[in-house]
């Protein structure tokens, strides 16, 4: 399912123009910059918990020694934040079945 098509779906499910419900999912789930609900939460380092759907948050990943594969040398790998998503337990169950 692409954005257009679940802005159908919830168009059909609300009531709602499907016009308005892509408003609806950018201005939750858009990734632009100073946009999207939920990438500004994260991006001030806060967890968006939806109960029952699952937990978004960012997570550190400690700098580190790696090799390049192509030429066997070391290289240093810098630390950095990372985006995850764990599915609350419903979905997690819902998925399994």
């Amino acid at each position: 399912m692409n954005k257009g098509e679940m802005a159908a779906k919830l168009a059909t499910k609300t009531g709602l123009s499907k016009a308005k419900s892509l408003e609806v999912i950018n201005a939750i789930f858009s990734a632009e910059s100073g946009e999207g609900i939920i990438a500004v939460e994260l991006d001030a380092g806060r967890k968006v918990v939806i109960p029952g759907f699952g937990t978004f948050g960012t997570r550190r990943r400690a700098a580190r020694k790696g090799t390049n594969p192509a030429t066997g040398a070391k290289i240093n790998i810098p630390a950095k934040n990372y985006a995850y998503f764990k599915p609350g337990k419903t979905l997690r169950e819902r998925v399994e079945r």
